[in-house]
């Protein structure tokens, strides 16, 4: 009995694992040179609820214009110079939506930007599961590893961008006080010998030179 029990356990564990799986979901992290920039595409059908995320994770002042536009190019979301947003819609028609990142207005900087584009809403996890009887102890089990999955990839997804953030902003902390300090062992270096020149021009000899004049 325990051994049955188990294996409808893995069982669950695994239709779960397949249903996040199988998610309608576009997650990406990518590099934007500087000057440049970089569109995407998805086909969407009328009616789906879309939601797209994005986060600028290192580089310059960590911004970037965003805009999404439509089939027939209309503009739905239009954002300069942002961190990071969000932004949910639902399509008004069939066709493939752009987005795309710019970062056309640094010329020196490139930036690390993650995106996640999420089209229409997660499956149910059993095909009657709005039925009217209540679900059994193990679908309601199911239900909630289903959920608590999706919270703990949610929370892991933040926390790995701001570990990437917080990695690239003591890194470049890090150049910083290193060239801090070269500069400021050069000037030490610097001074010092100007003092040590200026004081032994104070206790050198000063040759006096005599000058004749005849009659």
């Amino acid at each position: 009995f325990e051994v049955s029990c188990v294996a409808a356990w893995l069982r669950s564990v695994l239709v779960v694992h397949l249903l996040l799986t199988l998610a309608s979901s576009s997650e990406l992290t990518f590099e934007l040179p500087d000057n440049a920039k970089q569109c995407f595409y998805e086909d969407i059908v009328i009616g789906t609820k879309c939601t797209l995320e994005f986060q600028v994770v290192t580089g310059g002042h960590y911004d970037v214009d965003c805009r999404l536009e439509d089939p027939d190019g209309t503009v739905l979301y239009k954002e300069m110079k942002k961190q990071y947003d969000s932004f949910t819609f639902t399509a008004a028609k069939n066709g493939t939506f752009k987005f795309c990142f710019s970062n056309e207005f640094s010329t020196f900087t490139h930036k690390t930007v993650y995106f996640d584009f999420q089209v229409g809403e997660d499956p149910p996890l059993f095909p009657n599961e709005n039925r009217v009887t209540a679900l059994t102890q193990m679908e309601s089990a199911c239900v909630s590893i289903h959920e608590a999955l999706k919270s703990v990839i949610d929370y892991q997804t933040h926390f790995r961008l701001r570990e990437a953030q917080g990695r690239s902003r003591a890194e470049d902390l890090n150049t910083r006080v290193a060239f801090w300090s070269i500069g400021e062992a050069i000037i030490l270096l610097v001074v010092s010998i100007s003092q040590v020149v200026l004081l032994r021009s104070f206790f050198s000899d000063r040759k006096t030179t005599t000058t004749r004049v005849g009659s």
